[in-house]
């Protein structure tokens, strides 16, 4: 049987690329999607030359709804498609009283609205087949405000909250949903948030962590943390959050909350 071509954005390198480059080996057509058209036409041409896999490319900056748009389009409508990577990020330096706010408004545009349509535009179509999958690039940082990462983190909580939530709606109708949380991933990322890299601790190889990714893709886990080696951590973080869910239907406050 043919396999389902993936839908990549953010691909022109990085995450995105590597990405691409994985899905392409295990013999995918791709569609690319990426602001930098020569860096995704140069891409196309060497994985298509490397796999023989068909590699289109959509060059678009999805933060401009026209362009967005069109992205969109491509996921209700082609049925070849039966997975997205909800890979394209940006980051932003220093603290939120010091940013501007023109700036974190970009920074939801393609962390937060970006992500939601393209899952919106994808999951229709894949819920009614049966089968397909949505990969969101999230961030441990979504799960760390002590790391002051404040606008950053707040997107990436919403990217995890999203995922969480549609595999619970989109799971039973065939359709898997897959939340990453990279920690500091050595990608240009950086350099584009203005942050200086030399100043940051290690990072992770992005080759690395694609492959961390793509393990948990495979075991099809719900929430992949590359970095985190104590697994059972997550666990019981998960257990604590449920215990306190037959507490939020109670109808009358908790008593350190009277007077």
């Amino acid at each position: 049987m043919t396999k389902p071509a993936v839908l990549i954005t953010g691909a022109s390198t990085g995450i995105g690329a590597t990405y691409a480059d994985r899905f392409a080996r295990r013999g995918h057509d791709l569609v690319l999607v990426a602001r930098d058209e020569a860096r995704l036409q140069t891409l196309a041409s060497q994985l298509t030359d490397q796999t023989g896999v068909a590699v289109d490319i959509l060059p678009a900056d999805l933060t401009r709804a026209d362009q967005l748009a069109v992205v969109e389009a491509r996921l209700r409508d082609d049925d070849h498609i039966g997975a997205l990577v909800n890979n394209a990020g940006i980051g932003l330096a220093g603290g939120f009283a010091d940013q501007a706010i023109d700036a974190i408004d970009r920074l939801i545009a393609l962390n937060i609205t970006a992500v939601t349509r393209l899952a919106a535009a994808a999951a229709p179509r894949l819920a009614a087949r049966g089968e397909g999958a949505i990969i969101n690039i999230g961030s441990v940082v979504g799960l760390a405000p002590e790391f002051g990462m404040t606008a950053y983190g707040a997107t990436k909580a919403f990217v995890l909250f999203l995922s969480q939530g549609l595999a619970l709606e989109l799971g039973p109708k065939g359709v898997y949903v897959q939340a990453v949380l990279p920690a500091a991933t050595q990608t240009e990322l950086w350099d584009r948030a203005g942050v200086d890299e030399a100043a940051q601790p290690p990072m992770m190889q992005v080759g690395a962590m694609v492959d961390a990714a793509l393990a948990g893709f495979d075991a099809r886990e719900g929430v992949t943390i590359p970095p985190l080696h104590d697994g059972d951590l997550w666990d019981a973080f998960q257990a604590a959050r449920r215990s306190m869910l037959p507490g939020f239907s109670a109808i009358v406050p908790a008593p350190r909350y009277v007077a």
